[in-house]
């Protein structure tokens, strides 16, 4: 039941306002204060779906409230309530945050028009601080070690800039975490996160698919295709395994880097890109540059800032949270009682040599708490984990 406040000094306009939306919906859970401090009491004591304020009101105008309010509930849409005077201070609060304004006398299909649009969008907002939530929960980084706390520190220092970042360390480390992470943290997270597999594509369609093609630039174009380069306008593109990419390739790529402008396949038209690049590799580029299979100018253009995730065996300390945290989670997926693992069973698991890393543990993990008794021993370790 949508909830609703009324702040108005004029009872006879509150009352009108009341009556309006209690005639429009039932559901609607209204209530009212009669000036603006009263009104931030009942902000910071209750959550509301909306706010109606008038602008001119005794001890604290509509202004300070809603700049209040948005300091402490930036999520509540205001609706401003406006006399023929206040027009310019109703239109100068949709600067500080307020949805819009209506004027007195309230137009009946105005306010409920407005009322239902600030609603909806007040339920998309909910909705996607939910969806970041499920998003950031996939991508949690587990871990107090040291080299994973300079990980942190770095992506808080990066995330907000444009910097281009060049992700290093071995396959199964969690590469991918680092750019999710720089992406959520960034100003473009609300922008799409486009993560291309470099090696998963053929050499001969990875420029197609970066950079789309027109129709008739091969022979199954039957159709013009935008490239991931494009969907990834306003956002970030993630592109792993970049090591494994074709020269070719590569020349478009440090082309859209310099330039922010790409060219489908079969075309030169120009398309103008605001993206941010993110890339990912297990290889050493150095030695791919030495061996003429990587572009050092390419290079370059990536590595403004280098991390490098670290392989398991250089962190065991975090192994007992990764465990425990893919336990929780399995668990949860398959609909079971967690699991817990023995004392012996978690010292014998950290001595295991995890070549595999972070993405070997979570298989055992997995294997254990399906095959393992309801707490995990160090028989169960050797039986079922055994390397």
């Amino acid at each position: 039941m949508p909830k609703i406040l009324v702040i108005e000094d004029e009872a006879a306009i509150r009352r009108v306002l009341i009556k309006i939306l209690s005639e429009e919906s039932d559901t609607y859970n209204v209530q009212e204060a009669e000036d603006g401090l009263k009104g931030m009491e009942v902000i910071k004591k209750e959550d509301f779906d909306l706010v109606l304020c008038d602008i001119k009101m005794p001890k604290m105008d509509g202004v300070e409230v809603l700049e209040a309010a948005k300091k402490i509930k930036p999520e509540i849409p205001f609706i401003m309530i406006s006399g023929h005077g206040d027009l310019d201070t109703a239109v100068n609060t949709m600067r500080l945050g307020a949805f819009d304004y209506i004027s007195k006398p309230p137009d009946l299909n105005r306010l409920l028009t407005t009322v239902r649009n600030a609603l909806d969008r007040k339920e998309l907002v909910v909705e996607n601080k939910i969806l970041k939530k499920k998003v950031s929960k996939n991508y949690e980084m587990i871990g107090e070690s040291k080299e994973i706390g300079a990980i942190k520190d770095m992506i808080e220092k990066v995330a907000p800039t444009d910097a281009r970042v060049l992700i290093t360390g071995p396959n199964g480390t969690g590469k991918e975490l680092v750019a999710h992470w720089l992406h959520q943290k960034s100003p473009r997270s609300s922008a799409p996160f486009i993560e291309v597999n470099c090696a998963a594509i053929p050499s001969e369609l990875i420029e197609s698919e970066l950079f789309g093609h027109v129709k008739g630039a091969f022979t199954s174009a039957v159709k013009d295709r935008a490239g991931k380069f494009e969907a990834a306008n306003k956002g970030t593109i993630f592109l792993d395994e970049i090591g494994d990419m074709s020269l070719s390739a590569q020349a478009k790529v440090l082309r859209a880097l310099q330039e922010n402008k790409i060219s489908r396949v079969g075309t030169d038209k120009d398309i103008k890109v605001d993206v941010r690049v993110l890339a990912a590799t297990n290889k050493d580029l150095k030695k791919e540059i030495a061996d003429g299979k990587f572009r050092e100018d390419l290079y370059h253009r990536l590595a403004v800032i280098l991390i490098k995730v670290p392989a398991l065996n250089d962190r065991r300390n975090d192994i007992p949270l990764l465990m425990e945290h893919f336990a929780n989670k399995i668990s949860s997926e398959q609909g079971t009682a967690p699991k817990e693992f023995s004392k012996k069973a978690m010292e014998l698991l950290k001595s295991y040599d995890w070549t595999g890393n972070v993405r070997e543990l979570r298989n055992v993990v997995e294997r254990l708490i399906i095959l393992g008794g309801q707490e995990i021993s160090e028989e169960d370790v050797k039986l079922f984990a055994s390397k």
